[in-house]
This record gives C-alpha cells, sequence and structure tokens, in this order.
C-alpha cells in the first residue's frame, strides 16, 4: 500500500472515531520502507486531525513499516506483540502510544 492511500485509509477511520470527551493526544507516525512518509495524529477538543507532517510537540513518534502499520490498523497485529518484536518502535509516551492503537480499531 502506498503512502497517500495509508494516509487516505487513517483518515477515513479517524472520521468514524467519536473523540468527544478524549485527552489530548499527538502522535507522529513514521512509516519506513520504500513506500515510506511522516503524519500525524492529533485528538483535540472531540475532534481528530491527521496531517502528512511532522509534529515536533507531540506525546510521542512511532516507527513501523507499512505493511504492519496496516495490520496494526486493521486489528491483524497487536501493538503490544508489534513493539515487544521490534516491529513498531516507540519514542516518548508508550502509553499515548498505546491509546493511539486503541482509538483507531
Amino acid at each position: 500500500m502506498k503512502f497517500d492511500e495509508l494516509l487516505t485509509k487513517v483518515r477515513t477511520m479517524a472520521g468514524n472515531v467519536d473523540a468527544t470527551g478524549r485527552d489530548f493526544l499527538a502522535v507522529q507516525v513514521n512509516i519506513d520502507g520504500k513506500d515510506g512518509g511522516v503524519f500525524y495524529v492529533e485528538v483535540k477538543d472531540g475532534k481528530i486531525n491527521v496531517e502528512p507532517y511532522e509534529y515536533n510537540d507531540r506525546n510521542c513518534a512511532i516507527t513501523i513499516n507499512a505493511t504492519n502499520f496496516n495490520k496494526l490498523i486493521d486489528g491483524k497485529l497487536d501493538p503490544v506483540l508489534a513493539f515487544t518484536t521490534g516491529k513498531l518502535k516507540v519514542d516518548g509516551d508508550a502509553g499515548k502510544a498505546l491509546e493511539f492503537a486503541k482509538l483507531l480499531k
């Protein structure tokens, strides 16, 4: 899956999530590999924004390849297992990364 397709998929999923009452969350997603790229997901004021930019004031950044990220958001890859097996790397607050994974399920 190409980066633009993955970004569109995340935006569509985010549009279907009720974020009312959720705390602020800012996660940068670094997609490794030939179809890689960077985007962020921000939960703020009950809304979710997904933008193809770096987010400097983030809670955490996750790094994963496109195949595994697609499996993660489809519920076919457990985020804890991905982290412990090295398929997913977290820079920053690992609890916020887990909150992010639960948000997109």
